[in-house]
């Protein structure tokens, strides 16, 4: 007997609580699980460095604090993120430049395909 695919957990990290709520629903209709949903970098940090999830989304600016401390606890576990900004991937911080980013807005089918080639 075949035990059926586990379904991907994502850490979703965004401090706009409308944007959060919208970016859990994509995700939810798509297919995957919501691991936790928080908006400040303490919460973050604290799910970041515990918490069993197989994916992260990070709004790079959490109420005028950039995630990039989140970011490398991720990269420490090595786990993959991608990051979501206003700004595009050109402002991320030069330790992340190159990594996968979408710039607001973006569509469900953008979510899909990115999370898709960072978890198959």
């Amino acid at each position: 007997m075949t035990t059926p695919p586990k379904t991907p957990r994502i850490l979703v990290v965004e401090d706009e609580y409308l944007i959060r709520m919208l970016l859990e629903d994509m995700l939810t209709d798509l297919g995957y699980e919501i691991a936790g949903a928080v908006g400040t970098i303490a919460e973050a940090m604290e799910l970041a460095a515990k918490a069993d999830f197989d994916l992260a989304i990070l709004d790079v600016n959490l109420d005028g604090k950039e995630i990039y401390p989140v970011a490398e606890v991720l990269a420490g576990r090595g786990l993959p993120f991608v990051f979501v900004s206003g700004y595009g991937e050109g402002s991320l911080a030069e330790p992340f430049k190159g990594r996968p980013s979408l710039q607001k807005p973006f569509q469900a089918e953008q979510l899909k395909t990115t999370v898709e080639k960072l978890i198959g």
